[in-house]
């Protein structure tokens, strides 16, 4: 993979014991210092994008780090995407979500006109289809405009990756 060229520093003032903290956990990773803060302030594609995939097992409201996802998959340019969906999530998520996320590479991989990850192919399709309305007369509507990646999962609803509701 080309590397961008390095051509601008940037200084930070740290107190020795934050610097030596820096170095020895750079160290522990295996990296160089700048190598290891660049990595903590801009995550790598795969690592951010488990990261979201992550927030889906906690507390919060999933719609929030469905909508992280969300931005993650439309703002990746086909390479990064290509490296961030390339192993299947490793937190262990309900079969809704699970489909929900595969779902979502799909779309986008299909957006950039990449193969779809064989993972997303291991997961099955919801028993029973899940509605993004509760409203019975949005579910023609939804049944019909659903992107297909969500219909084959029996997921229905009104938008996909980029868009927002």
């Amino acid at each position: 993979m080309n590397r961008p060229s390095k051509l601008s520093q940037l200084q930070l003032r740290v107190s020795k014991e934050e610097k030596s903290a820096i170095r020895r956990a750079a160290r522990r990773a295996g990296m160089d210092m700048s190598a290891y803060v660049l990595s903590r302030l801009l995550p790598a594609p795969a690592a951010a994008l488990q990261e979201a995939i992550t927030a889906l097992t906690g507390p919060a409201a999933p719609s929030f780090a469905l909508a992280e996802i969300n931005s993650l998959l439309s703002g990746f340019a086909a390479a990064e995407l290509r490296q961030a969906v390339a192993a299947a999530p490793e937190a262990a998520l309900s079969p809704f979500l699970a489909n929900y996320v595969a779902a979502m590479t799909e779309t986008a991989c299909n957006m950039h006109g990449l193969p779809v990850p064989a993972w997303t192919r291991r997961i099955e399709a919801l028993p029973e289809p899940v509605f993004g309305s509760a409203l019975p007369s949005l579910r023609l509507y939804l049944l019909t405009h659903s992107p297909a990646p969500f219909r084959r999962r029996n997921i229905f609803i009104d938008s996909s990756v980029g868009e927002r509701v």
